[in-house]
């Protein structure tokens, strides 16, 4: 069902410190912050060969990644996203076996792609994003 790993993403409690590490000190390029209101968040994206980084910041006080820093001051890990052939095939599938998904119904994320999340406790405590690439 998953295929590569799309994405990890970093709960950063600054936006602009969290850019200038990853610029600065790992000399990675990393794109211009993105506001994703639906989601409540502000994303960056460190372009690495193999894969992305994206750090994630709270847009707004009802964001979820508020809640993330509220338990993790620092920051951290907030969760990996693997990519799907067929989001809606996998959402079915997974529901059938038992998983909790968080939102059943897609939601367009940062790549302007469909996601789902995956309730963590299902997943040894790693929220889990399930992304459908555009097909090729």
């Amino acid at each position: 069902m998953i295929g590569r790993v799309n994405h990890i993403a970093i709960a950063v409690p600054d936006l602009q410190k969290g850019i200038a590490k990853y610029r600065e000190l790992l000399g990675a390029h990393v794109t211009e912050p993105h506001d994703l209101p639906e989601h409540g968040v502000t994303t960056v994206f460190v372009k690495l060969p193999n894969t992305v980084v994206e750090l994630v910041h709270p847009l707004g006080d009802k964001s979820p990644i508020a809640g993330f820093l509220a338990k993790n001051p620092d920051g951290g890990m907030h969760h990996i996203c693997y990519d799907v052939e067929d989001i809606k095939a996998a959402v079915d599938e997974l529901v059938a076996k038992g998983a909790r998904v968080l939102n059943r119904e897609p939601k367009i994320g940062a790549h302007g792609n469909p996601v789902v999340f995956l309730h963590p406790k299902d997943f040894n405590g790693v929220l889990v994003e399930l992304e459908q690439p555009p097909k090729k």
